[in-house]
């Protein structure tokens, strides 16, 4: 059984300095390391592209399975660690929970591993 992700503060995107400039502390080797982990399962990148999709901008637990082949569960349980981590945001409206992605904090995650990505 997999571990579970350790609980982080997820206020605020990854905030760190790139893993290229240097030796990094453990909390913030902890805050990316989280971040990835979330993201290091198919469903989850696949969760994550759909929310970037054209005109996605949000979408309910049923279409988001419905699209992927999951059950409504499946997808809930990985939209849970996606949620722990500050990668998605989820709202309920009246019976349906609409999820979508933060790009600050993937934006953030980005920079940390390269610096030069987003410039």
């Amino acid at each position: 059984m997999p571990k579970a992700l350790p609980v982080i503060d997820t206020t605020a995107p990854v905030c760190c300095a790139p893993v290229a400039a240097g030796p990094m502390s453990d909390a913030d080797a902890l805050q990316i390391a989280v971040r990835l982990k979330a993201l290091a399962d198919p469903a989850r990148v696949k969760i994550v592209s759909y929310l970037f999709g054209p005109g996605a901008g949000e979408q309910n637990s049923g279409d988001l399975a419905s699209v992927l082949g999951l059950s409504e569960s499946t997808v809930s349980h990985h939209l849970s660690q996606l949620r722990k981590t500050g990668l998605v945001v989820s709202e309920r409206r009246g019976m349906n929970m609409f999820h979508r992605v933060r790009p600050d904090a993937l934006q953030a995650l980005c920079v940390a591993l390269d610096p030069n990505c987003c410039t």
